[in-house]
């Protein structure tokens, strides 16, 4: 009798837990009908993930898919709204007409476990971030952000790299390393005061920890983490993760040691001699956002910023180059045509190589590595083309589905610089064209980005030959989607061009 009684015990907590679950599934799908109603329409998300699983399976496919239900759509991330703006038009009345509205950043416990809401790209609209993007605009300009000087560095670091590049000639090899290394030495030079050699092995494992992190927080690992943020305390691949940030951090806050102890402030070397004089000017102010933390991770937003994005538009660039061989003989001839093969190239130089220039232009068009922008936040309640949008909800800009419009480019859905020429052959910009975004969060390096690129790409293709080594098979096009979207790894073989000269 007690053995039957107890089973009946167990069978009652089993029934009830059982009917606990349905009902909670009861409610969650009864929450998501009623948000669904109040939302744009999109893809029907599953219970408590969302349209997580679809998003992590084929991101690609899903960000596509989304201009097909209507100027504005949404998806869910776990139970999170995400409003999709699908056309130009809307981005602009958002991001543009109503900045401060839609200049909020999303909360992302990922991304806010190893910035603890400090630096200035995901911090939150207000006077935090105003204080340190004007100082941070301001004092890059000082060490000469869109002036010859920061050109003529990277002309100088340009030719560093082909050098580099040709140390492997006629070897298949991953560009990685290199493309990676010659970027971040701008930022460098700007922030840190230094460039470091190709062959420092603790700044290549710095580069390749950098790399990781980027990958790691938009994928399976961050997104899992960003649904159940307390797995945090307990082991596992998101430790990886905090390990990263720390190892970038503890990279900094020795340099910042070292500016410390050498400060001359007469005679500022660089952004953290800059912030270590402002910090002290500012002591007395109570509500001053100028403190050592917040100096560690605007200089990490900086050299994460100046490094990954610019060096993904150029791997990607060299996967373009090597599928259409006969684009990059174009350039190649336009650009010695004009400058010889010896004479580095100048900004001033744009006018003169068109078709490099609206080549390098479809690089960023096709590759589109951030596909919805950096994710937006209303900072308060308001209304967006009929839909009630609350405080706090995510707005990101489908820069996919602008990018590719049919009305407004030739070519929209296939790589073909005539996207950027006019009838005459001379470059035409097009509005559709929103790699930096745009509004009050406008990419913060965005003329840094087209020295750099303009500069790199039109060096590179001036001196040296890429092509696809033997047999080697064509990379996913659709790339590795994390914080930014990257080409999957691979090799190429370089070739001087000196021989044909």
């Amino acid at each position: 009798m007690e053995s039957v009684l107890r089973y009946l015990d167990w069978m009652s907590v089993g029934l009830a837990l059982l009917g606990g679950l349905l009902s909670l599934v009861l409610l969650e799908i009864f929450r998501l009908n009623s948000s669904r109603r109040r939302f744009p329409p999109g893809p029907k998300p599953l219970p408590f993930v969302g349209n997580t699983m679809q998003l992590l399976k084929d991101p690609m496919d899903l960000i596509r898919s989304m201009e097909n239900y209507g100027e504005m759509s949404c998806l869910f991330l776990g139970g999170r709204p995400i409003i999709v703006l699908n056309k130009m038009e809307i981005v602009k009345e958002a991001f543009v007409h109503n900045g401060a509205v839609f200049s909020g950043r999303p909360h992302m416990p990922v991304l806010d476990w190893i910035t603890d809401g400090l630096g200035i790209i995901m911090v939150s609209y207000g006077n935090a971030w105003k204080q340190q993007r004007r100082f941070a605009l301001h004092t890059l300009r000082d060490f000469g952000l869109g002036k010859k000087s920061v050109e003529e560095r990277v002309t100088e670091e340009a030719r560093y790299l082909v050098e580099e590049m040709l140390k492997h000639e006629g070897k298949a090899f991953f560009p990685i390393h290199p493309i990676m290394n010659s970027v971040s030495n701008i930022i460098c030079s700007i922030v840190f005061g230094d460039r470091y050699d190709y062959e420092d092995k603790r700044f290549a494992h710095l580069l390749k920890l950098v790399t990781e992190n980027v990958r790691l927080t938009g994928s399976f690992v961050g997104q899992v983490f960003n649904l159940v943020p307390f797995i945090k305390h307990f082991p596992g691949p998101h430790q990886k993760i905090w390990k990263n940030a720390n190892s970038l951090k503890c990279f900094i806050r020795d340099i910042v040691e070292e500016h410390r102890n050498t400060l001359d402030p007469e005679n500022l070397r660089d952004f953290i001699d800059a912030y270590l004089v402002e910090m002290t000017k500012q002591e007395a102010i109570e509500e001053s956002t100028f403190h050592e933390e917040n100096m560690i991770m605007s200089t990490a937003d900086l050299f994460l910023a100046g490094t990954d994005t610019t060096a993904t538009t150029l791997r990607w660039g060299i996967i373009y180059m090597m599928d259409h061989p006969d684009v990059q003989e174009r350039c190649h001839e336009e650009i010695v045509r004009v400058l010889g093969f010896d004479r580095s190239p100048s900004m001033d130089d744009r006018a003169q190589l068109p078709y490099t220039h609206a080549t390098l232009h479809e690089i960023m068009r096709r590759s589109n590595i951030v596909p919805l922008g950096v994710g937006h936040e209303t900072t308060q309640p308001t209304q967006l083309h009929g839909y009630h949008i609350p405080a706090g909800t995510q707005v990101v800009a489908n820069f996919t589905a602008i990018m590719s419009e049919r009305n407004h480019w030739k070519y929209p859905d296939v790589f073909n610089p005539e996207n950027f020429l006019d009838e005459k052959g001379q470059f035409c910009k097009n509005e559709f064209f929103l790699p930096f975004s745009m509004g009050p969060r406008v990419c913060l390096g965005e003329t840094l980005a087209r020295t750099e690129l303009f500069i790199f790409f039109t060096s590179l293709i001036q001196r040296l030959k890429f092509s696809w080594p033997k047999g080697e098979p064509r990379p996913n096009m659709d790339g590795v989607m994390g914080i930014v979207r990257s080409p999957f790894p691979y090799n190429t073989i370089c070739s001087s061009r000196e021989t044909t000269h």
